[in-house]
């Protein structure tokens, strides 16, 4: 089954007052490396959001049909200093299985068949 995660994250004031010089430094330094680890299982787009709403900041597209590689990014983003020193920090999460309904649909078929 490939999944599909919305994965909002809203960044600080603490972000904000770093220059974009250093936004970027931190970034490519903490942060693209735990993506690059899991970007043979896990594809991630990045949005902005925080013109559109007050809830959060950006989110994150990720799919995967990898639960563990995709668990594993995120304790990986914990464990960056962008996550632990309060630079960002993780919101609500949306989790949905690509046409579930199709997979539920052909187990069924194929335990009626069986019978």
């Amino acid at each position: 089954m490939k999944y599909g995660i919305v994965l909002t994250y809203t960044v600080t004031q603490r972000w904000l007052a770093l220059s974009r010089e250093q936004r970027n430094a931190m970034r490519a330094t903490h942060l693209e490396p735990v993506f690059a680890t899991y970007a043979d299982r896990v594809r991630a787009r990045f949005f902005d959001a925080e013109a559109f709403n007050g809830r959060f900041s950006d989110f994150v597209v990720l799919e995967t049909e990898d639960l563990g590689a995709y668990y594993f990014l995120v304790e990986g983003l914990r464990d960056t200093p962008v996550v632990s020193e309060g630079y960002l920090t993780f919101g609500e999460i949306f989790l949905g299985v690509e046409d579930g309904f199709q997979a539920y649909e052909q187990a069924q078929g194929s335990r009626t068949e069986s019978r």
